[in-house]
């Protein structure tokens, strides 16, 4: 058994830092990198890949919506081909300091918004997999289990990984529960650490309303951007460790 375990990072900003990057990638093995829409500028890009590439993690692009005052959390109204030419954009971006470091993009992640109207909306999710598919149909395409982000990039023909939240509650139909309930993120280490375990060797997961629900585990998330998020990622480590359970970036 194995999983690869991710963390959204190079969300600096200019004069503007938080989350603790250096800390947490030697202990991930996949780094989604914001290319400067919802996060993020090219000194920041530059700066995650060259580490990402130091600590041998798993270099992917994380394109959100062009919402820095929103941290991309926010729905925007964009036909499909706007969508697409979005994620194709983020995606190029990244290649380029990928390529001065000599280092090849391994996955796509969305994020945000952009992610969660993906994992709903077919057009959206086709838009964002054809995008992928196109700058390189090799990528991997990280997206919300048993979601349409998953089946739509499967029916192009990319490779998919499975995405389930450590630090985040679930509904019942398997879609994240809203960042507007204050119950939506998990700020308790090891109320993530069993749900993550659960997920991972059960293949299950207990919504809000306290279903329990299939899931796949191909790849953990933790958000580089919360309070507890070194603490998370370090735990988990740690106890996928001790349950025999082999970390390994996508792909790898």
């Amino acid at each position: 058994m194995q999983i690869d375990l991710n963390c959204d990072l190079g969300e600096a900003f200019g004069n503007y830092s938080f989350g603790g990057d250096h800390q947490i990638i030697p202990v991930i093995t996949s780094a989604n990198v914001a290319c400067g829409f919802h996060a993020g500028d090219e000194n920041v890009m530059n700066e995650t890949v060259k580490l990402a590439k130091e600590h041998g993690v798993g270099i992917g692009a994380h394109p959100g919506f062009h919402d820095l005052q929103g941290f991309g959390r926010r729905n925007i109204d964009m036909a499909p081909d706007e969508i697409y030419t979005l994620v194709a954009y983020q995606i190029g971006a990244l290649q380029a300091f990928c390529q001065i470091h000599d280092v090849k993009i391994n996955h796509v992640k969305p994020h945000g918004a952009l992610y969660n109207m993906g994992a709903r909306d077919k057009d959206i999710a086709h838009a964002i997999a054809q995008a992928v598919y196109d700058v390189d149909p090799s990528l991997i395409l990280v997206g919300l289990s048993n979601t349409l982000l998953i089946s739509e990039a499967e029916a192009i023909g990319l490779k998919t990984a499975s995405e389930v939240f450590a630090d985040r509650r679930y509904e019942a139909n398997g879609q994240l529960v809203s960042r507007k309930e204050s119950d939506a993120v998990i700020t308790d280490t090891d109320a993530a650490i069993e749900q993550v375990i659960k997920m991972v060797k059960d293949n299950k997961v207990t919504a809000k309303d306290g279903t329990e629900i299939d899931i796949q585990a191909d790849t953990i998330c933790v958000h580089g951007d919360g309070v507890h998020a070194l603490e998370f990622v370090s735990k988990i480590r740690e106890r996928l460790t001790k349950e025999g359970i082999s970390i390994t970036k996508l792909g790898g």
